[in-house]
């Protein structure tokens, strides 16, 4: 829930229901998994401006035929909002494909409220999203395992960075939201339980939310991080540490942050034994957008990335699919 108190069940266990999975999913028979992450679809219901994005989301869902769907927020951006979220989001129900939300800062400024938004969302079918926990801030955060032989194998978090803040002290300070304490605590609970039903050892796990973490600003400074990819415009964080990353480090199981946000910059990065991973634009010109097939200007080319996983293995594979099907950035990371 938004504002809630501090989330305390990693150190007060006897007094607080432990989080629990959203969904576990299986591999395919083959052994592999197929995720599809959409981001900053920017969907205005009604407008013309926002076709391009709807024919993005269809085409891809279509070619690709995914395991899941991930939308790392910015969903909307405009009146009717609940309607818009809705209309973008009905191809992958429609699809009878699994999908889940991470909401972004524009989720919830057009009149509803941010609750209001998530729950319409979570009627859609096929949506694994939870409704909000009770003592965890914000609304879109849920953890999806996939699963090998009954076991989880992989893990996916889905952490909501909410919107934007306004601390008072000597000097306001105005920013992006972050990742709160009760959030934290909510992740380590179940990292430490995914550790330990596993003997011990961390499973491999990605993180997904929409507002990149202040570090990227270091990562994408430091030489020789950028792997591949787009580079068109400074990353906007919040301008406070939230503290996710230290946790991550410590836990030792979340091998990628992938986020949206800055809708210039498709690329992946790797610093500090963490991969920091855009996805691409999919959306249209209800918003600033410049993204090329071949860098900033030209055509505007909307598009997704894939993930790719395969049981038992830590490494995982992912590239920038455009509008059209051309396919950029294959990595295997």
């Amino acid at each position: 829930m938004t504002g809630a108190p501090a989330f305390s069940a990693c150190t007060r266990r006897e007094e607080t229901v432990l989080p629990s999975v959203s969904a576990a999913l299986p591999y395919r028979a083959d052994g592999t998994f197929k995720l599809l992450q959409f981001t900053d679809t920017h969907y205005i219901a009604g407008d013309p401006r926002s076709e391009r994005a709807l024919r993005c989301v269809e085409e891809a869902l279509d070619a690709e035929r995914p395991d899941l769907v991930i939308h790392t927020g910015d969903i909307l951006f405009g009146r009717p909002d609940v309607e818009s979220a809705l209309e973008i989001l009905r191809p992958v129900a429609d699809r009878g494909i699994p999908f889940a939300v991470a909401l972004g800062n524009h989720d919830s400024q057009f009149g509803s409220s941010r609750e209001d938004v998530f729950s319409a969302i979570r009627s859609l079918p096929g949506c694994l999203n939870t409704a909000p926990m009770e003592g965890v801030y914000g609304c879109s955060n849920d953890v999806v395992t996939l699963s090998a032989d009954g076991r989880p194998d992989r893990v996916l978090y889905l952490f909501d960075s909410m919107d934007a803040v306004v601390l008072k002290g000597e000097e306001e300070i105005h920013s992006y939201d972050y990742i709160r304490y009760s959030q934290l605590g909510w992740y380590r609970c179940l990292s430490e339980r995914f550790t330990q039903e596993n003997g011990g050892e961390p499973l491999p796990s990605l993180a997904f939310f929409h507002i990149p973490l202040r570090e990227i600003e270091e990562a994408l400074a430091a030489p020789g991080s950028l792997l591949a990819g787009t580079n068109g415009e400074p990353p906007c964080p919040s301008r406070l540490n939230s503290g996710l990353l230290a946790q991550f480090r410590e836990l030792q199981d979340v091998q990628a942050i992938v986020t949206g946000h800055d809708h210039d910059c498709d690329y992946v990065l790797r610093y500090g034994g963490l991969y920091y991973i855009y996805g691409r634009f999919s959306g249209c010109d209800t918003v600033y957008n410049h993204l090329g097939r071949d860098g900033m200007g030209g055509e505007k080319v909307s598009g997704s990335r894939l993930f790719e996983f395969r049981a038992g293995q830590r490494d995982f594979r992912t590239c920038v699919r455009l509008y059209g099907g051309e396919v950029q950035q294959v990595l295997t990371l």
